[in-house]
Formats: structure tokens, C-alpha cells, sequence
């Protein structure tokens, strides 16, 4: 039985220690995700809140995940970004982002890097849909495979395959080097995500 497993059994049972060890493990990566999406640390930390009310209200109804309680908790928190947006139609701002990576203390990017990733931030927040966004963010900075993303924005694997296509070859579109627009190699979104402490 592998460790989500026993926390979700447990945490059915409504054993504190297992909620409390649920949280402490993915609270901090839910909380990036919503931060990423919505640019509000304070929103953020509402949504994640928002997210445990809501487990702990099914599990004591007896409802909730079977399994990869991962994925059920970033459906919520994606469900719950998709609401809000509703409300308030807020976007992340490039300088969320910048600050999360000056906050990184053990990578520093070259001033080549610095500029690429600086056109890839403002190209996800500007030139992307918010499914485009959720796919990149979902599949390349929190590493879910094509079926997980699925599942969480309750799309098809093929209705996945063809927003994050759409939004690589969006991407490299609108990558600039010197104010000439030029398709450039996509950067791989993973190596700057842990090179600048946004992962």
C-alpha cells in the first residue's frame, strides 16, 4: 500500500494526524499552483484553505478520491482558480513571477537565460488561453502526465494533446531575440522552473 494510500484510509477515519500530514504535503505545491494562475499570495492561500475545507467535507461524508489523492487535490484547486477567475477575471503578474525567482537561492541563470525566461513568463501570461496556461503549468511545472491533466481540467487526453500543442507552437511564436520576432527552441520550461525556484 503505497503512502497516499494509507493517508487517504486514515484520513477517511478522520484521523487528524493524517490530515495534517496530507496537508503538510501538498499545501505548499497547491499553493504555487493557485499563485502561478491567479497572482495573489493572499487569493492563493484563500483557494488552498478553500481546497482542505472542501476534502475534509467529503471524506466526512464518505465521498472523496479512491486513489492519487496528487490529482484530486490539484482538480480542486484548478476548480476553484476557474471560480474565482469567473468573479474576478485576475491575472498573474509577471512580477509574481519575478519575485519567486529572485527568492530562489540556489540557481543563478545566465543573462541569456534570464531574458529567455523573462519572454516565456510574459508569453504565459499574456499570449496563452487559461486552458493553454493550465496545461503548460499542469503537464511541464508540476510534471502531471497527459491522462492526470486530463482528469484534473475534465478534458480528453486528446483535447489535452491538441491545448498544449496549440500552446507550445504559441510559445515559439512569440518568443523575441532582439526585437525581431523568431521562432527560437522552446526552453525547456522544466530546467528554468527549477533553475529559478518556481517549481
Amino acid at each position: 500500500m503505497d503512502r497516499d494510500t494509507a493517508l487517504l484510509n486514515a484520513a477517511k477515519r478522520m484521523d487528524q494526524d493524517a490530515i495534517v500530514c496530507i496537508f503538510d504535503l501538498y499545501s505548499s505545491s497547491l499553493f504555487n499552483y493557485a499563485l502561478r494562475l491567479c497572482g495573489d499570495p493572499v487569493m492563493a492561500d484563500q483557494i488552498v484553505g478553500d481546497v482542505f475545507a472542501k476534502l475534509l467535507d467529503r471524506l466526512a461524508a464518505g465521498e472523496g478520491p479512491q486513489s492519487n489523492l496528487r490529482s484530486y487535490l490539484f482538480e480542486i484547486t484548478y476548480h476553484q482558480i476557474v471560480d474565482e477567475a469567473r468573479y474576478s477575471k485576475r491575472r498573474a503578474t509577471l512580477e509574481v513571477a519575478d519575485t519567486l525567482r529572485q527568492d530562489a537561492h540556489s540557481a543563478i541563470l545566465s543573462l541569456d537565460e534570464e531574458v529567455l525566461f523573462k519572454q516565456v513568463l510574459n508569453v504565459l501570461q499574456h499570449d496563452l488561453t487559461d486552458d493553454q496556461r493550465h496545461v503548460i503549468v499542469l503537464r511541464f511545472l508540476e510534471g502531471f502526465s497527459l491522462r492526470e491533466t486530463a482528469d484534473i481540467i475534465d478534458k480528453s487526453v486528446g483535447h489535452v494533446k491538441v491545448i498544449q500543442n496549440r500552446a507550445i507552437v504559441a510559445l515559439r511564436k512569440s518568443l523575441v531575440l532582439g526585437g525581431k520576432t523568431k521562432p527560437r527552441a522552446l526552453p525547456k520550461i522544466r530546467e528554468f522552473s527549477k533553475a529559478s525556484g518556481i517549481s
